[in-house]
C-alpha cells in the first residue's frame, strides 16, 4: 500500500505592514512620539539650519515637537522654520536685550517641571548668538541643560576652506571700529591655529584689508551664504581676497572667514619663490598648465597664479628677486 502523502500547512501570513518590522526604517513621527514620552524637564539647546531648512536633525524636530515652549532669538525667524516643519509651539523671545530677565523666568519654569527648548536664528545657540545668560541661569538653578547638536557656520566653513582643521581658534566677530579691530587682529597673530572669524558684509572689505595688513600673506577662505542658494567659497591670500572684495559690489549674506595659522604663514613661499617655480614650469608648457602645476604643489588658488604665469610668459614681468 502506497504511503499517504501528508500535506503541509502553509506558514501563516503576517498582517500587511508587519512583515520584517525590524528592518523597517524608523519614521520621524515615531521618533517624535518616543521623545514626547521620554522628554524630561530640562533646557534643550537645539541647533537650527544656517540656511537650508532641511538641514535639521530628526532629534531636533522631535524635541521641538515635544517641549512645552520654545525660547528663541527672533520669534519671526523661528515661526517660519516651525511652519516649514508643521510644528506649533508657544514662542518666548529671548535675545540680547531681555535675556537676563527672561532667563530667570525660564529657569524657574523648568525647575517646576517644564521642558523648554532654546534656538537662535541660525546654527548652534551661544556661538556668536544669545543664550549664555540663559544657560548660566539654568546651571545656577540646578536645571539640566541638554545639547541637541546640528548645523554650525563655523564647522561648515572649516570643512570647505581647504586649511588644517586639527587646531582652530574661533574669534567671533571682529570689532567694528578700525583701531579696536587692528588691536584684536594683533592679538590673534601669533596663535598656532587656523583662525575663524565672522564679519558683517558691509565691513568685510575693511576687515580683510586690516587682516592682510597685520597677518601678511596668509592663505584664507571667504565663505558666504553657506547651504543657501547663492553659496560661495573664495580662496586665496588675505591680500587677494581683500582686493577682490574691494573691487566688486558689497557682498550680501552671512560671511565666515577661515585664515591660515601663524605656522602656515611662516612656511608659505614668497612671491619671488612662486615666480621661479612658475618660470621653471613654463619651460615647454602653457601658462595654464604651469599655473595648475604650481597651484597643486603649493596648495594655492590657480587663478592668480594663472594671471602671473601669463605675464611671465609674455615677458611683461620678470621673475622677482629675493630670498626664499
Amino acid at each position: 500500500m502506497a504511503p499517504v502523502a501528508r500535506s503541509r500547512k502553509p506558514a501563516p501570513r503576517q498582517p500587511s505592514g508587519t512583515r520584517d518590522a525590524r528592518k523597517q526604517p524608523v519614521s520621524a513621527e515615531a521618533v517624535t512620539e518616543a521623545a514626547a514620552d521620554a522628554l524630561a524637564p530640562a533646557l534643550y539647546l537645539v541647533a537650527t539650519p544656517i540656511g537650508n531648512a532641511r538641514d535639521i536633525t530628526l532629534r531636533a524636530l522631535a524635541v521641538l515637537n515635544a517641549v512645552e515652549a520654545i525660547a528663541c532669538e527672533d520669534s519671526r525667524v523661528t515661526a517660519r522654520l516651525l511652519a516649514i516643519h508643521a510644528i506649533r509651539k508657544p514662542l518666548v523671545p529671548c535675545h540680547d536685550h531681555n535675556e537676563r530677565t527672561v532667563a530667570a523666568q525660564l529657569a524657574a519654569r523648568i525647575k517646576a517641571g517644564a521642558a523648554i527648548a532654546f534656538v537662535s536664528d541660525a546654527g548652534t545657540p551661544l556661538i556668536s548668538d544669545p543664550g549664555f545668560r540663559l544657560v548660566q541661569a539654568c546651571i545656577e538653578s540646578g536645571v539640566t541643560v541638554v545639547p541637541i547638536p546640528g548645523p554650525s557656520a563655523v564647522m561648515a566653513a572649516l570643512s570647505v576652506a581647504g586649511l588644517p582643521c586639527e587646531r582652530f581658534f574661533f574669534a567671533g566677530f571682529l570689532p567694528p571700529r578700525q583701531a579696536a579691530r587692528l588691536k584684536a587682529i594683533e592679538a590673534l597673530a601669533t596663535l598656532p591655529a587656523t583662525l575663524v572669524v565672522m564679519e558683517a558684509p558691509h565691513r568685510l572689505a575693511a576687515a580683510l584689508a586690516d587682516l592682510a595688513h597685520v597677518l601678511g600673506a596668509r592663505p584664507a577662505a571667504l565663505t558666504r551664504e553657506l547651504t543657501k542658494l547663492f553659496e560661495e567659497v573664495r580662496r586665496g591670500t588675505l591680500a587677494e581676497l581683500a582686493a577682490a572684495v574691494a573691487a566688486g559690489p558689497p557682498p550680501k549674506g552671512e560671511v565666515t572667514l577661515v585664515i591660515g595659522s601663524a605656522d602656515a604663514a611662516a612656511t608659505a613661499p614668497n612671491q619671488a619663490a612662486i615666480d621661479r617655480m612658475l618660470a621653471e614650469a613654463l619651460v615647454g608648457t602653457s601658462p595654464r598648465a604651469a599655473a595648475t602645476a604650481v597651484a597643486l604643489a603649493l596648495g594655492l588658488p590657480r587663478r592668480p597664479l594663472y594671471a602671473r604665469a601669463i605675464a611671465l610668459h609674455r615677458g611683461s614681468a620678470a621673475p622677482e628677486e629675493g630670498d626664499d
